[in-house]
């Protein structure tokens, strides 16, 4: 008998990547739930009908839920008649920008969305594991008080102490979240807790950039993605301090999928992991736009803005050495350079 998965935001990067490789890799069922808020959000050039309709083509056997996470009866509902034998949750309002301009929206959906699922499966399906996608912005804007070198074309750390990364024993307090970093917080806490208080198997992954090919990238969230379409499109780039060296981790969401996998097979209560591509997969911003320019032969055009965006961090790469020690057999399989050239292939067949 096939096993069921249940994923939320299963029409966006890790929802949609999640749904394809449980179905074709390891044989799931899959139902996935979507109501195309990521449009809501950003407007027309954040719709995700487009993946909707691929993953409902592509892949026998999906099941898509045009339903609302905010919706605390409807989720309950859906959970009981599923019974999921794994959850991923990666519905979500995903930009620190947006969340000031729709403080409630960005709450609801991001924090209580997420308690309305943890609920559902606490009272439905206590035995599924639950992987829930947090991201690095717990952290706040604390990370930019790590002493930095500078570099010719990035910011590095100086502290030796970060040689690997940040990890996840770092200080999530008194520092400047952003609205969306603060409903992600009290989500990750959440998650933590229906672990630790109920014993549910549960892990928050705290996502660096995670990217690939099918990523709708827009200016407030998506960097790669939206850095390419702009190259390929001749659009200018704005660039928001830091001289545009600013650093990012970059992680295939692929490697996102086979983490989770990992986890089902041997799921933990209560676990967080800081999820990113690492120190091989790091990228600053000029950096980047060199590496498109390549693949592109476009020089790329850029606004630079003194600027920085609220709570963003200068330099930011995930240490993963407590996800390799917990899950041995787990380990990045997507360069940088796989990264950079699948998502130039995709944004230049959808430019074309």
């Amino acid at each position: 008998m096939k096993k069921t998965l249940l994923v939320t935001g299963s029409s966006g990067l890790i929802g949609s990547e999640v749904c394809t490789y449980f179905t074709r890799e390891l044989g799931y069922t899959v139902h996935g739930v979507d109501n195309n808020q990521r449009a809501v959000f950003f407007g027309a050039q954040g719709d995700t009908r487009w993946n909707q309709s691929r993953l409902a083509a592509e892949l026998p056997g999906f099941v898509h839920h045009e339903l609302d996470i905010r919706d605390r009866a409807g989720v309950l509902a859906l959970v009981r008649a599923v019974r999921p034998a794994a959850i991923v949750h990666a519905a979500a309002q995903p930009s620190h920008d947006r969340a000031a301009a729709i403080p409630f929206d960005d709450f609801d959906t991001n924090a209580t969305g997420t308690l309305n699922l943890l609920e559902a499966a606490r009272q439905a399906a206590p035995e599924s594991p639950f992987v829930h996608m947090s991201t690095n912005k717990v952290y706040g804007d604390a990370p930019n008080r790590i002493a930095l070198k500078e570099l010719p074309t990035r910011w590095d750390y100086a502290d030796p102490a970060y040689a690997h990364g940040i990890a996840e024993t770092f200080t999530i307090d008194q520092s400047k979240h952003s609205l969306f970093g603060a409903s992600k917080v009290a989500a990750d806490v959440m998650v933590q807790e229906y672990g630790r208080y109920f014993d549910l198997p549960t892990c928050a992954l705290r996502g660096g950039c995670l990217t690939g090919p099918n990523h709708t990238g827009v200016e407030l969230h998506g960097f790669l993605s939206y850095l390419v379409k702009c190259n390929l499109e001749g659009r200018e780039y704005r660039v928001f301090g830091y001289k545009g060296k600013q650093v990012r981790d970059n992680i295939h969401s692929l490697d996102v999928a086979r983490f989770i996998h990992a986890f089902f097979e041997n799921p933990r209560s209560g676990e967080v992991y800081n999820i990113g591509g690492g120190k091989n997969n790091s990228v600053s911003i000029l950096e980047a736009f060199e590496r498109v320019a390549d693949l592109s032969g476009r020089r790329m055009q850029y606004e630079y803005l003194e600027k920085n965006r609220e709570g963003d961090h200068i330099c930011y790469i995930s240490d993963l050495r407590k996800m390799k020690a917990h899950y041995p057999g787990w380990d990045i399989t997507k360069t940088l350079d796989d990264v950079f050239r699948e998502i130039y292939l995709a944004v230049r067949e959808k430019v074309s």
